[in-house]
């Protein structure tokens, strides 16, 4: 999956993963999700957002910890064989 809704600059926020720009971390996001807040209470704290911003949000964060395990697993399994990766290792590679 390719991420367009997610942006890391060095410029802004120390790099942290934000949507769209703007100076929302994608980890706020997770966490109001994770805190029980509907969608409908998400976008009202936060009017730029969109859904498919929380979506995408969500989508990059799951594969952030696929790519945790991967790490953790890549002393046991080499690179590509991973059983959560396909062929190219493509979990560890798509997020930025």
């Amino acid at each position: 999956m390719k991420f367009t809704r997610i942006t890391v600059d060095p410029q802004q926020m120390g790099g942290v993963p934000c949507i769209r720009g703007f100076r929302i971390p994608v980890a706020t996001v997770v966490g109001m999700v994770a805190d029980g807040m509907a969608e409908t209470e998400i976008l009202a704290a936060y009017p730029d957002l969109r859904h498919e911003d929380i979506a995408e949000a969500l989508h990059y964060a799951q594969r952030r910890c696929v790519n945790e395990s991967c790490r953790s697993l890549s002393r046991e399994v080499p690179r590509g064989q991973c059983s959560v990766c396909d062929s190219r290792g493509a979990a560890a590679t798509e997020w930025a």
